[in-house]
């Protein structure tokens, strides 16, 4: 069991137990690969998943922890690992390797792979590319367009769990009316 007994916020603010959110997970992942044709689709899935979830974080976020808007990557990066992570998921990440568009991000602990062990037909699969796309959503929602990948996963041997995040574009907001 994850160390931390507690994770993800629900709607009034309440904790979940840290191993049902991961056997849910599981049973999510393991639900889309008998859906799906292949751990590549399942991957864009997760992905897509991932994306919806974290746009609507976004606003969750804000109204809970009164932060400001991020001026550039380095800050949003840093308010998604210092904060987000512990927030919605009561785990500890670090970001390394900042730059002005690219970055790394080291998760402590990973609740999704607690009980998991993939087995070598499956090594295609990024069991964790829903947090690529909550990560994705989110940084879209300020206006920031970014391509986010697992880089080290325990799952395939790694030591820890790692994200690599590249900033594509800063998105320039359009409204939907005129400034007459």
């Amino acid at each position: 069991m994850s160390s931390k007994g507690k994770v993800a916020s629900s709607v009034a603010g309440e904790r979940i137990n840290s191993e049902l959110f991961t056997l849910t997970y599981g049973a999510l992942v393991r639900h889309l690969l008998l859906d799906l044709e292949s751990p590549e689709e399942v991957n864009k899935q997760l992905d897509r998943m991932g994306q919806n979830i974290g746009v609507r974080l976004v606003d969750d976020f804000l109204a809970k922890t009164n932060t400001t808007r991020c001026r550039n990557f380095k800050e949003a990066v840093k308010t998604i690992a210092d904060t987000g992570f512990k927030m919605f998921l009561g785990i500890d990440a670090k970001v390394t390797q900042i730059g002005d568009k690219e970055c790394k991000m080291v998760l402590n602990d990973n609740p999704l792979i607690d009980f998991v062990e993939l087995p070598e037909k499956l090594e295609p699969l990024s069991y964790c590319n829903l947090l690529c796309g909550v990560i994705r959503g989110a940084l879209e929602q300020v206006s920031m367009k970014v391509e986010v990948l697992i880089s080290k996963d325990p799952l395939k041997g790694d030591e820890r769990f790692e994200l690599h995040m590249k900033l594509l574009e800063y998105i320039n907001e359009e409204y939907p009316f005129a400034d007459d």
